[in-house]
């Protein structure tokens, strides 16, 4: 019985992490609404402390942290869930791919894919984003086809199960093409075994993006984001501005833990309701 509350209280929805993430899409998506121009640079106010003026301060160049944090914030956001839905479609795409081919192919296939995860990610964005270039798009491509390998792996373990099935066979031997047996057989038998990693990629797309912004290798300083706004606040400390770095971080550290709670209750809840199948 004790187990069986534990459970329950472990299904119990994030409501809090729900809210929190929906305020921050909505305070995002409605930025010019309620926000200043955050390109607007102040000369006059440069690093001022938070006030009754600028509520979360200005950086160095005057601009105001309040409008930069929701103006970035959509940058950071669009990235995030751009790059996840690039990377969630071609990992179903090759892993169902591979799951279905010819043992030999299937062998290369994940041969190749395990070549890939050898490859620093960052390395392999930095790369790929010098064919696209330093914009919103190019970052987003660039991250989405580096992140896919590992969710691919899991999708193609899934497939292969799932294949041997009788409904599969009888699917195929009825005419059933790939993306027919892909959408109404295969992807609903895996879709919980991914689901998390999906929404997970979103953090880490966003982590991504702002870390190659802090380095100086993302997004250029005119393009807003989390990621840039911490880029400039790398001397934040020295000039006991702690607002410039501690206001964009903690919004990332908010937006990362509600991702993850979501991402776990979404997980547990079906792979909850496939036990009950």
């Amino acid at each position: 019985m004790s187990s069986e509350k534990h459970i329950m209280k472990r299904k119990k929805v994030p409501f809090l992490s729900f809210v929190l993430l929906g305020i921050l899409i909505m305070g995002c998506v409605f930025a010019p609404f309620f926000c200043k121009d955050a390109s607007y640079m102040d000369l006059m106010n440069c690093s001022r402390a938070p006030g009754r003026e600028f509520f979360f301060g200005t950086d160095t160049m005057g601009r105001d942290l309040f409008s930069c944090i929701w103006h970035g914030g959509r940058v950071s956001l669009t990235i995030g869930f751009l790059s996840a839905a690039i990377s969630a479609v071609i990992a179903v795409l090759y892993g169902t791919a591979s799951a279905l081919s010819p043992a030999w192919l299937d062998r290369l296939l994940m041969r190749l894919v395990d070549v890939l995860l050898s490859v620093p990610s960052l390395l392999l964005v930095l790369f790929v984003q010098a064919v696209f270039g330093k914009n919103i798009i190019g970052m987003s491509a660039a991250i989405g086809l580096c992140g896919w390998f590992s969710m691919a792996k899991i999708v193609r373990t899934q497939a292969k199960t799932v294949k041997e099935s009788g409904f599969v066979t009888a699917s195929q031997c009825m005419g059933g093409g790939f993306f027919h047996v892909l959408y109404w057989h295969l992807a609903p038998n895996f879709l919980p075994s991914i689901l998390f990693m999906i929404i997970m990629s979103v953090r880490t797309a966003i982590a991504e993006e702002s870390t190659l912004s802090f380095l100086g290798l993302g997004l250029p300083i005119e393009t807003i984001s989390w990621g840039s706004m911490l880029a400039l606040a790398q001397n934040a400390f020295v000039m006991r501005a702690w607002w410039m770095i501690l206001i964009p971080g903690l919004f990332l550290i908010l937006l990362f833990l509600c991702l993850t709670e979501i991402g776990s209750w979404c997980q547990e809840r079906m792979n909850h309701k496939k036990r009950q199948m």
